[in-house]
């Protein structure tokens, strides 16, 4: 397998907020909402669980990045407010958080090995995008934050917060939930989020470093050993809830609503 250049990969497929891109046996999807810091909408979701459904099974390796100066800035804040004006009860609010949790199991459950490609900004969402990735490689000026509880909403996006906390621990993840503060790659990687940081012109080089050998695994050895990870990984979370995020989400979120407006 040749050196992977993500800037040298030909034009891809193009969809409503994302590009692909394929190079042999390595997918590289890439979120392509730059003018909106590739803020996470339900439209992204679509497209993103399309393409995962739609995998070649010949793919081996898929690259998760995201185009412009950030990775991913989380959910967009305006489509909330929409799917509130539409219906305060919350339920488009339920219906993305569902789609948020196929995606995201969809990465890692993944027959391929999934790598996150992360720089500048990763914020809520997208640090979920990253957690569901098997193999996360940042820039070092990449910055992390769970703004969540600052905005009035629970951290229950796309089952975030067990992942989260089995890769960090709990002592660790509650003091970055409850503060909000923002932390670096370094930090990132003392807590796991990130198994690498490089300069940002390396990224693409360590990529390449994790992809060059996977794809020359046995297929049925390497589906296999991924699924026996998973799930010991799951194993290990005794009281995973990630399945109620959305009607989570979806609830405090109808309640703030009302709250504002009978105040």
């Amino acid at each position: 397998m040749t050196a992977l250049s993500f800037r040298a990969l030909p034009a891809g497929a193009v969809r409503q907020t994302l590009r692909t891109f394929r190079e042999g046996p390595v997918l590289t999807i890439e979120l392509n909402t730059p003018e909106q810091g590739n803020a996470v909408t339900d439209t992204m979701l679509d497209d993103l669980l399309a393409v995962l459904q739609d995998q070649d099974p010949a793919v081996r390796v898929v690259v998760l990045t995201g185009s412009g100066d950030d990775f991913c800035l989380g959910g967009d804040r305006g489509e909330f407010t929409r799917h509130l004006a539409h219906d305060p009860t919350g339920s488009g609010i339920r219906m993305s958080g569902i789609k948020a949790q196929r995606v995201c199991d969809a990465l890692t459950a993944n027959p391929a090995v999934t790598i996150a490609r992360v720089h500048g900004k990763v914020i809520g969402a997208g640090m979920a995008l990253a957690l569901a990735c098997d193999l996360r490689v940042g820039s070092e000026d990449a910055t992390f934050r769970l703004p969540e509880l600052a905005l009035g909403l629970p951290t229950a996006w796309g089952g975030l917060l067990p992942r989260l906390i089995n890769e960090a621990g709990a002592a660790r993840v509650r003091e970055l939930v409850l503060t909000g503060r923002a932390f670096t790659a370094t930090e990132a990687q003392y807590l796991s989020i990130l198994q690498r940081v490089v300069p940002a012109h390396e990224l693409d080089a360590a990529v390449a470093d994790w992809a060059r050998p996977i794809v020359r695994r046995p297929p049925a050895a390497l589906r296999v050993t991924k699924t026996l990870l998973n799930s010991l990984s799951a194993a290990s979370r005794l009281a995973d809830v990630s399945v109620l995020d959305a009607e989570l989400m979806a609830a405090v979120v109808a309640e703030s609503h009302q709250a504002r407006g009978t105040g």
